[in-house]
């Protein structure tokens, strides 16, 4: 069991620094939990061959993360409060090693399944504690830089994962994949042995609070299952299906909402307490991270798939292509982090999403013959906006909020913004298949045409309006001063 170390003595011992190592320290756990994320999907391809599994069957491998990743993140504040930082952080660090581990050795797709699980819950579990260790181990004029370095460092987990992934898999096969994380959580939990405190945010733990909300959990469960289940049978199942499972979504978030509402009354410990929402700048800022997510994460598919199958790009053209976009996003991150800490969040945010917008809007430009330095450009203006976003949206959304809510909100704007995320990829595939339609076009025709542009170009017209529209909803994260956050 580890000594009780308590915030202070932890600054007392390392000095002006310690906010830094302890930021370093959590930044390479959601590193490799970010990775694990992303990095599988090179992997894909060479396990269905192995295990003989059908498309449907192979995407759990992916679906099965997001899922559980999403819905874990409800539980970080419960987690913090009742185990403290450094169990609850290394507890998450543990639990996504060995489900490395077992992901690699397992003999049978539903262990390598089962492993993925594993992996989503302690990513989950993972990604909401830097936004609260940042807005309460930082002083305000530091908070920007903070974000900033820790965005530019877990920006580069998915840029360069996938590219050693490929490697991986031509060397040793798929199996090399899960265990690339193994040596990012063995240096994690040394670093939070030495760096993460054992108490909880605000002090001491709670030696006997109330329990787990495990209604408000399966009903989080159930609506993100039935959410991601339907658009998937949107996008190629059946039209009554997916009405059943849209359904189904929304009766849960009614039922959880209500649920929420009705705990708190009782003084228990919801899941989500709704009282975030009554601070306008974070009920804003959950507009804002569910479009952000959902035109991230869709856009992240969709640029690819228009490279190669609507420009006839090959895939390592691709790669080379979207490397420069990498870059200059991680450098970004870095230099907007520290314009956060003088500067109007809400401000960096809206130019953000205005750059994001503008980059979509743009690709309708580009014809079959366009130079490719419009694509590579159109690209780069993207990944500037994602950059402006990043370090500023959680510092816009929860400096408000009382410091006592600030473990609820990380873990709710993150749960917000991985949902739209998960919904992005879906939505921008029945968008294009639409669009292919209606041109008279399909992806099953292996020559590219000026209808099949006009098929992506509609889809990036799509995602233009949603920055738009999220647009409004970050002008109103302004406050009357941005300086004085809680913690």
């Amino acid at each position: 069991m580890s000594p009780h170390i308590p915030t202070a003595d932890l600054k007392a011992r390392y000095g002006e620094r310690y906010r830094w190592l302890l930021l370093l320290a959590v930044m390479i756990g959601t590193m490799a939990s970010i990775m694990s994320s992303t990095i599988v999907n090179v992997a894909v391809p060479d396990m269905s061959h192995h295990f003989t599994l059908g498309p449907s069957r192979a995407q759990w491998v992916t679906s099965g993360f997001m899922v559980a990743m999403t819905v874990s993140m409800l539980t970080t504040p419960w987690l913090l409060a009742r185990y403290g930082y450094r169990r609850t952080y290394a507890g998450a660090m543990w639990l996504l090693m060995v489900g490395g581990i077992a992901g690699g050795l397992a003999g049978d797709y539903g262990l390598v399944l089962a492993a993925r699980v594993a992996e989503g819950l302690a990513a989950g579990v993972v990604q909401p504690i830097p936004a609260i260790i940042i807005l309460r181990a930082f002083q305000p004029h530091e908070q920007g830089r903070a974000s900033g370095l820790f965005g530019m460092g877990v920006v580069l987990a998915p840029a360069i994962g996938p590219s050693i992934g490929g490697i991986l898999v031509d060397l040793f096969g798929w199996r090399s994949i899960f265990f690339m994380v193994v040596p990012f959580c063995l240096v994690s939990l040394w670093m939070a042995r030495k760096f993460v405190p054992t108490t909880a945010p605000g002090g001491a733990l709670a030696s006997s609070g109330a329990s787990l909300d495990w209604r408000g959990l399966l009903l989080a469960a159930v609506g993100t299952l039935c959410l991601l289940n339907g658009m998937v049978q949107l996008r190629g199942g059946t039209l009554p299906v997916a009405g059943l499972l849209l359904l189904g979504a929304v009766l849960a978030v009614v039922g959880f909402i209500a649920w929420q509402r009705r705990l708190a009354a009782r003084g228990g410990a919801p899941l989500m307490d709704l009282a975030l929402f009554g601070y306008r700048p974070f009920a804003m800022g959950s507009i804002v991270a569910v479009i952000y997510g959902t035109a991230l994460f869709g856009s992240t598919y969709l640029l690819p798939v228009y490279m190669q199958v609507g420009l006839g790009l090959s895939a390592s053209y691709v790669g080379a292509i979207l490397l420069p976009a990498g870059l200059v996003l991680a450098i970004t991150i870095a230099l907007v982090g520290r314009l956060a800490d003088k500067q109007p969040t809400y401000l960096l945010v809206s130019i953000g999403l205005a750059l994001l917008a503008s980059s979509f809007a743009l690709m309708v430009t580009i014809a079959l013959g366009s130079p490719i330095w419009m694509l590579v450009l159109w690209a780069v203006l993207g990944r500037i906006g994602l950059g402006f976003i990043l370090p500023s949206l959680n510092l816009g959304a929860m400096r408000p909020l009382d410091k006592a809510l600030i473990p609820q909100g990380s873990s709710a704007i993150n749960f917000l913004r991985m949902l739209g995320g998960a919904t992005g990829v879906s939505l921008c595939g029945i968008v294009l298949e639409w669009r292919l339609a209606a041109h008279g076009d399909s992806f099953a025709n292996p020559v590219t045409s000026p209808e099949r542009l006009m098929a992506f170009n509609e889809s990036f017209l799509m995602l233009a309006a949603l920055c738009a529209l999220a647009l409004v909803a970050a002008w109103q994260l302004k406050t009357n001063r941005n300086t004085t956050p809680p913690g």
